[in-house]
């Protein structure tokens, strides 16, 4: 497929390294040959990249980056587009890709890029007050912004209640779901018209918990990073700290020693399990079932625990580092993660026997918050909120790492993509996570944790203590970070809510020069508004709770 893409542009585009760069003009059209006839159908992610500062002169400050993913999901193409430095703007693909909407406000808002033909270019996670662009390479680091007046949305709503054949002036009530409510899911905003209870139409507002993750990854060290990457989806920081670290250790080259794989393993699909859990068990609340609540949300107090153990941290673990893990498993270990996995599974089996045949939750899940498979790659979903329409994506299974290409696994899928299905599969996955764990326990090796690398990983403390060699290594790797080779590079892996990537620019220090993380709870939120359409306010609830939708990850 790449041949034929080369081929069809010629002399259109120039190549750095495996990125293809257009001009401003041709840029959409081979956007949409790659989609149309080379079927990359699936968005990625779109970001900006401010090369005021970087170590090589570009032919221009900005340029827009945007992943494609082929329809087997096998193939990642990237392209590039240098903007002009005077008047930074380029043609919108939102008309292609429908996650593109909030990908193109999000670099409107953090770069002041602009996208003509946008249907509602304005800020995404910024408030409306804010004045710059805080991604942008000038733009200093402690300038704090007040927000000093709240946002109707009116502007968002009256155009889509126009597209309704509405307005309004009609009889329809506005209502404010969140951002402080539990029925939210954390801060988040859903501003909706109803018809009775009727939901006509919805906007939704992010940025309350803007933390600056991706401003705050250009000024530490690729490891002071990882504890960052914890406040993520905090409800599997494990696998957040996993995506970074397995990241730059693809730009560097490296192999970490088997034994570091299988604990990545053990310890990632157990933080899928209970960020699942805490899915679940909010979702069996939001309809009134409590008993299911205690059922599920008990045994993540256990994994906890052996959590707590092992990394010294409840929550935000901060337990990878680049080259490895931070040490190895305790004694004892393997029998307090058996006593973990049996409670999960009973917890699990208990929960099913209240719902499986309840009718109640039959009705309130079966046939609600569908979204069509069409629409949820178009949109850029992934993970179980995908799988669940029916599609069967999971770079374990479709770009193995880790050996997850010797576990016997299955990938749960749905049928109608609704409420039912997403929760099902979820059940479903801690079942075969589960099973893999116990795969990996019995198949775990001996040997190194980490790679023997001094200018990667930290030397043994002994040896620190005992001779300068050591002293200064720790030092230097301290001091200057791990230096990681100048390019651009995407990298991902499945976390918990799907396709977890980092997109990093590196200058050859130990600091990146741009980080950007491509969430996947961003997307499933984007198309939120418009699948609780047609809807009652009940339905909007237990649909965002099937979403699994954390606030640190969509927010950043």
């Amino acid at each position: 497929m790449i041949q034929k893409f080369e081929d069809y542009f010629q002399n259109k585009f120039q190549k750095e390294k495996d990125i293809y760069v257009f001009s401003q003009d041709n840029i959409k059209s081979a956007i949409r040959y790659a989609k149309d006839e080379l079927l990359y159908t699936f968005f990625v992610d779109l970001s900006v990249i401010d090369y005021l500062n970087y170590i090589e002169k570009k032919s221009s400050r900005f340029a827009v980056v945007y992943i494609l993913r082929s329809s087997d999901f096998l193939d990642t193409i990237i392209l590039k587009s240098y903007l002009d430095d005077n008047n930074p703007q380029i043609e919108s693909i939102c008309s292609i890709f429908d996650g593109a909407n909030w990908a193109e406000r999000e670099a409107y808002d953090q770069y002041g890029i602009t996208f003509t033909g946008h249907p509602n270019l304005k800020r995404i996670l910024n408030h409306k007050n804010f004045i710059g662009y805080p991604l942008r390479k000038d733009y200093p680091i402690t300038k704090r912004q007040l927000c000093l007046d709240t946002d109707d949305l009116m502007d968002e709503m009256s155009k889509k209640l126009r597209y309704r054949g509405y307005d309004e002036q009609e009889d329809l009530t506005f209502l404010n779901l969140g951002p402080a409510h539990p029925a939210s899911h954390g801060t988040i905003r859903t501003f909706v018209a109803l018809k009775d209870e009727k939901i006509i139409t919805a906007v939704s507002e992010i940025g309350y918990l803007h933390r600056g993750f991706e401003k705050s990854c250009e000024n530490h060290k690729y490891n002071q990073i990882i504890p960052y990457t914890d406040r993520l989806n905090y409800c599997s920081a494990i696998l957040n700290n996993i995506a970074f670290a397995d990241s730059v250790e693809k730009i560097l080259e490296i192999e970490i020693p088997d034994r570091a794989k299988f604990i990545r393993v053990i310890i990632g699909e157990l933080s899928r399990i209970i960020d699942h859990l805490v899915c679940l068990a909010a979702a069996l609340v939001d309809m009134g079932a409590l008993t299911n609540y205690w059922y599920l949300y008990n045994p993540r107090e256990s994994v906890y625990d052996l959590l707590s153990k092992l990394t010294g941290a409840r929550l935000t673990n901060a337990y990878m580092r680049i080259g490895g893990v931070k040490w190895d498993l305790y004694d004892g270990f393997n029998d307090d993660l058996e006593f973990c996995l049996k409670d999960i599974s009973k917890g699990v089996s208990d929960s099913l026997k209240l719902i499986e045949h309840n009718r109640i939750f039959l009705d309130r899940a079966q046939n609600v918050g569908i979204i069509s498979a069409e629409d949820a790659i178009s949109s850029g979903w992934s993970g179980p909120n995908l799988r669940a329409c029916g599609i069967a994506y999971d770079l374990r299974v479709i770009k193995p790492y880790y050996y997850y290409d010797t576990f016997d696994f299955e990938i749960p899928v749905g049928s109608v993509g609704d409420v039912y299905d997403r929760l099902m599969v979820r059940f479903e996955e801690i079942n075969q996570s589960i099973s893999i764990i116990r795969q990996a326990v019995n198949k775990l090796p001996g040997g190194d944790i980490s790679v023997n690398d001094k200018k990667v990983f930290l030397p043994k403390k002994d040896n620190v203590y005992h001779n300068i060699e050591g002293l200064m290594n720790q030092f230097k790797l301290i001091y200057e970070g791990v230096k990681v080779p100048k390019g651009e590079y995407y990298s991902a892996i499945e976390a918990t809510n799907g396709e977890l990537g980092f997109y990093i620019v590196s200058d050859g220090s130990g600091t990146p020069y741009k980080v950007k993380v491509r969430p996947p709870c961003f997307y499933a939120m984007s198309a939120f508004p418009d699948i609780i359409e047609e809807y009652m306010i009940a339905d909007a609830v237990i649909t965002l709770s099937s979403l699994n939708i954390i606030a640190g990850e969509l927010d950043r």
